[in-house]
């Protein structure tokens, strides 16, 4: 009989198991993962960019998570020897009716605690970034780039040294609730019981938390692709460290922009096209079920009407270098089309509600069971550690 069994093995289900265990030691905890490795997905196919919380709304669990999550974070890769680098991030205007947005944007910042980020002009961009060409800009010196598998690796191997215990190849694919506790069963046939359920499951958090109720989770993950280009070597110094547009307040996404990697490299994306199956890569990728069940939600097909001509731009920048690279040329004139070779893709677990409501901040939904993180998109990893705290505060009032 397991404490607590966490269901989902990437950096916010290993960051809540750690937060657990080292403020618990005595309880029994175990985490399911069904790949054979940690960080296989969502967490093992992001950009590696490490948050600042200028972007989120004051006072949401977004604003406050990450952060919190932000000093955890340098705190626990200063300790345990993992490389970051705080190189710091530009946010730049290139258009009149974007400057209103953008000092919008560093309001919100100041109100989050950001008071070292400045508004830069035209000339400080080009001190900064001297192929960058915008009206003026946000120099956010709190951003910095990491390689957030090697933070997952470390969370692993820290809550395995001090007793917590991980199991791969372990898919959850029923939950049954008994009197005093619940029983997870696994595709391989076994069964783990549990007092209490934390489910951590990213792209199948809703499956998941709808096995720990009978009745219905009003969200469901719709996953969106992200596709990116790298810059060939030779015109990499175009870039110095990190470029970013002004938002669309009406996407939740942040649109195409240049990031500096750590293990090096420079990456321009992603785009955010609807996939067509959960763990989607690439662009035929197909799950007909997973399809059929997200064309099925209501709220999906009113997001679909309502973001349809920016959905299928986004889908012609997936199928058009031009396009794409014209995107980028918004910021950076010079990049040409053969700048770019074909990079990775993520995809990220978007929970969209039953009214059409792309869920902004991250969801957790309790019931008699489980605690389940519902939506849990970035900054998540930035957050992880804050993340954990948070779930774990809530473990706290219910053991």
């Amino acid at each position: 009989m397991y404490d607590i069994t966490i269901i989902g093995g990437g950096i916010v289900g290993l960051a809540t198991a750690l937060r657990l265990k080292e403020q618990w030691p005595s309880l029994k905890i175990l985490l399911l993962e069904k790949e054979n490795e940690v960080a296989k997905h969502q967490t093992g196919h992001n950009s590696g960019v490490i948050h600042s919380g200028l972007y989120y709304k004051p006072g949401s669990l977004k604003a406050t998570n990450c952060i919190r999550g932000y000093q955890m974070l340098i705190d626990f890769c200063d300790r345990e020897g993992v490389h970051y680098d705080l190189c710091g991030k530009i946010v730049v205007a290139t258009s009149e009716d974007q400057r209103p947005l953008l000092r919008n944007l560093f309001e919100r910042g100041n109100q989050n605690g950001l008071t070292e980020n400045r508004m830069i002009s035209q000339g400080e961009i080009r001190e900064i970034e001297p192929h960058v060409v915008g009206l003026e800009g946000i120099w956010v010196p709190y951003t910095g780039i990491i390689d957030y598998k090697a933070v997952s690796e470390k969370y692993a191997e820290c809550f395995q040294k001090i007793g917590g215990e991980i199991r791969f190849g372990e898919k959850a694919i029923d939950i049954k609730d008994r009197t005093t506790h619940s029983e997870v069963v696994s595709a391989t046939g076994k069964v783990f019981q549990t007092k209490l359920i934390v489910n951590c499951a990213g792209l199948y958090s809703d499956k998941v938390a709808q096995l720990t109720q009978p009745e219905d989770i009003k969200v469901r993950i719709i996953p969106f692709r992200g596709e990116y280009y790298k810059i060939k070597p030779e015109k990499q110094h175009l870039v110095k460290n990190l470029i970013y547009p002004v938002p669309d307040p009406n996407f939740p996404f942040l649109g195409v922009h240049f990031t500096r990697m750590i293990e090096g490299g420079v990456e321009a994306g992603p785009n955010a096209v609807f996939a067509f199956r959960r763990e989607g890569y690439n662009k035929l990728d197909v799950n007909v079920p997973e399809l059929m069940e997200s064309l099925a939600w209501p709220g999906f097909r009113k997001v679909a009407m309502k973001y349809w001509k920016t959905g299928m731009g986004e889908y012609y920048r997936s199928f058009s270098k031009a396009a794409f690279t014209k995107a980028l040329q918004g910021l950076i004139p010079e990049i040409q089309s053969n700048d770019l070779i074909p990079g990775g893709a993520g995809v990220r677990a978007q929970a969209c509600d039953y009214d059409g409501g792309l869920l902004d901040d991250f969801s957790i939904i309790e019931n008699k069971n489980a605690i389940n993180v519902c939506n849990a998109p970035s900054p998540a990893a930035t957050s992880s550690l804050s993340i954990g705290q948070t779930v774990s505060e809530r473990v706290l009032a219910r053991i």
